[in-house]
């Protein structure tokens, strides 16, 4: 699958790394596709992965993956161009700047303003919850690591899911885009788990099932 990564930090670089490790063709969306920085990201990545504007990154894929800081999102999204049928993965959260809780401005969550920046597109919300060191390795034993995801298109919403698994965790689908806001809270509630409480980047949820 051609996978577009708008964002090259922390988990954009996490996410395209092992997607293109496990045979997906990968493009970083970056606004300096040819600083060294970039250049040095898609050296290391290897796998045939390549570099551009985040427009030539959309255009260029069926999957596009939004990994932006949230103070950028929505310059980024509105300059993705029309994204027609294309899936658009919403990575991001809306972190306030000390990261003391979420900006849901209006009462709307990151990523029903995403779809509202977006022209066009089939949005999901997921890869926002467990970090990127757990995006890097979700190996905890069984059960895996949960991996929320919503949207309204449920066609969109499998393709995330298969990707989900791919990469090692365990989707669960959490409804259309207005759960968000759950996806969102759940992330704040690890980084406060993590960060805040000081247990490290290596702690994570797990979905776990009742034998009937």
């Amino acid at each position: 699958m051609r996978i577009g990564v708008v964002g090259t930090g922390s988990v954009g670089r996490v996410l395209g790394s092992r997607l293109a490790e496990i045979g997906h063709q990968v493009v970083f969306g970056s606004r300096t596709p040819s600083a060294g920085r970039v250049e040095g990201i898609v050296t290391a990545t290897g796998h045939g992965v390549s570099a551009g504007l985040p427009r030539e990154a959309a255009a260029e894929s069926e999957v596009v993956i939004l990994a932006t800081p949230w103070h950028g999102t929505e310059t980024a999204v509105r300059g993705l161009g029309e994204l027609g049928s294309r899936v658009l993965v919403d990575c991001t959260n809306p972190l306030l700047t000390d990261l003391s809780g979420l900006d849901h401005t209006g009462g709307r969550s990151g990523g029903e303003q995403v779809a509202e920046w977006a022209a066009g597109g089939r949005i999901v919300k997921a890869f926002n919850t467990p970090g990127a060191a757990n995006l890097a390795d979700p190996a905890y034993g069984e059960p895996r690591l949960v991996m929320p995801l919503c949207g309204d298109d449920s066609d969109a919403n499998a393709i995330v899911a298969d990707l989900a698994r791919e990469l090692g965790f365990e989707p669960a689908a959490c409804g259309g885009i207005g759960a968000a806001s759950l996806l969102e809270n759940l992330a704040m509630l690890w980084i406060t788990l993590a960060h805040g409480q000081g247990l490290g980047p290596q702690v994570g949820f797990a979905l776990l099932r009742r034998e009937r």
